[in-house]
């Protein structure tokens, strides 16, 4: 039995995982705003009819997190919250036969590339004129920017090709008609994304083109900071990196998942690519951009993984200094070729080897965050918390890296906008600055 009233065709889309999640929940928010549907982006009220639930499929904790999400709703349906459940994204499209079997009152399943099926059975028209139009989840002045889907990487942990299929990129001139599109509506910074961005341009151009794509979208007008997530290291075009020491658009900022810091880890999952390579490829880039901030990410607890080979990986994060980093304890995934080798690091292991690195590395962002002390940035401002403006600087992503705190008391700022900030004070992860040259507030 009902216990309120629902509003007809509101539609609340539920984003679980990655920002290229994001970028296809607002793909579809387009779509069905185009179809007259009222559409809202995790609501907080349960009024809406329908309740789309993007999910990821990546590890085991993500997994979790979708499955709870979905019985979440299963359960407001029964209680008459909800009237219809549908499922999309990576989890469905990887699991959807089993979920049909386990939760059987979602109303239906989608796959990664089913929003035209999601759309008929909406009864909704897939609006060939909107490809690339989005209705933002994030703040205004920021947008994630997908230039390819799928990845061809033989990596033995990965289940991404199971869910996204093979790498597929979009053409140059349809990814500066929607970066001009995104300028229009105010947007300053562009993060590209794509499950691998070094390989952009080798199915449809026959070569890595990922630098002539950053030239076309440096001439955009309106269009202030373009910033490079997930590069895979093994064959990493060197081309981007005079792109990016030439145009101040391009961010001196790099998202480049590593994974491990041992040859025999890196040899087991199959990333073409040496410790030692890796570490010269480190060195050739932070000789071609200097002032370069390098995000990474690794693994913990591999299948095979030795108290050497973790030891291995620690030494090299304390002697590469990364300026931002992240671990993943181990998911053995099915179908994935590590799944063939036994899971032999026990989960209390793994979850302590990565707290041990996370531990070296909230010491090495300190020390880099206090020689900034006394330096001044261009900070973009994304938001307010408390008593202060927090924005950031080229050198970090939202969400996941540093943010600069500016007191609310010392000035007015209008987030979205740039200004220059000194850093006066910092700790592991943040840093407080004043605005310079700006009005103070009496």
């Amino acid at each position: 039995m009902k216990t309120k009233t629902l509003k007809k065709n509101k539609v609340n889309v539920v984003t679980l995982g990655c920002s290229k999640n994001i970028f296809d929940s607002e793909l579809l928010m387009a779509q069905l705003k185009a179809n007259k549907f009222e559409v809202e982006h995790e609501a907080q009220q349960d009024d809406s009819e329908i309740v789309i639930i993007n999910t990821c499929g990546f590890i085991d904790t993500a997994k979790e997190e979708s499955i709870n999400t979905i019985v979440r709703y299963v359960e407001a349906k029964k209680e008459g919250q909800v009237e219809k459940v549908y499922v999309t994204g990576c989890l469905s499209q990887r699991y959807k036969g089993d979920l049909e079997k386990e939760i059987p009152e979602v109303d239906a399943y989608f796959g990664t590339k089913d929003l035209p099926k999601l759309l008929k059975t909406l009864k909704a028209d897939y609006k060939h004129e909107l490809v690339g139009e989005r209705l933002l989840t994030t703040p205004t002045h920021y947008a994630y920017f997908k230039i390819a889907e799928g990845c061809d990487r033989p990596c033995s942990f990965c289940a991404i090709p199971l869910m996204r299929g093979k790498h597929k990129s979009t053409p140059i001139e349809q990814l500066v008609e929607h970066a001009k599109s995104l300028a229009a509506k105010g947007v300053k910074e562009l993060m590209l994304i794509a499950q691998d961005l070094t390989y952009y341009g080798l199915d449809l151009y026959k070569k890595r083109n990922l630098s002539e794509l950053l030239e076309k979208l440096v001439a955009i007008e309106g269009i202030e900071w373009i910033r490079l997530h997930y590069a895979y290291p093994a064959g990493f075009p060197m081309d981007v990196l005079d792109v990016m020491a030439k145009y101040d658009k391009v961010c001196n900022y790099l998202d480049m998942p590593l994974q491990h810091g041992s040859t025999n880890m890196l040899k087991a999952m199959r990333r073409g690519i040496t410790k030692e390579k890796t570490v010269e490829l480190v060195k050739q880039i932070r000789a071609k951009v200097p002032n370069i901030a390098i995000r990474t990410t690794l693994i913990a607890g591999y299948p095979g993984e030795t108290e050497e080979d973790f030891q291995e990986m620690y030494d090299w994060v304390e002697e590469m200094k990364f300026d931002r980093l992240g671990v993943f304890p181990y998911s053995h995934e099915e179908n994935t070729h590590a799944h063939n080798s036994e899971d032999d690091v026990p989960e209390e292991l793994k979850q302590e080897r990565a707290e041990q690195i996370m531990e070296l590395q909230s010491g090495i962002s300190y020390e880099l965050n206090q020689e900034k002390i006394g330096q001044t940035f261009k900070v973009l401002f994304d938001k307010v918390e408390g008593d202060y403006f927090i924005g950031r600087t080229e050198f970090d992503s939202p969400d996941v890296d540093n943010e600069v705190l500016v007191k609310k008391s010392d000035t007015y700022i209008r987030l979205g906008d740039f200004s220059d900030v000194k850093i006066i004070s910092t700790d592991h992860y943040d840093l407080y600055g004043e605005v310079v040259d700006r009005h103070k507030l009496s």
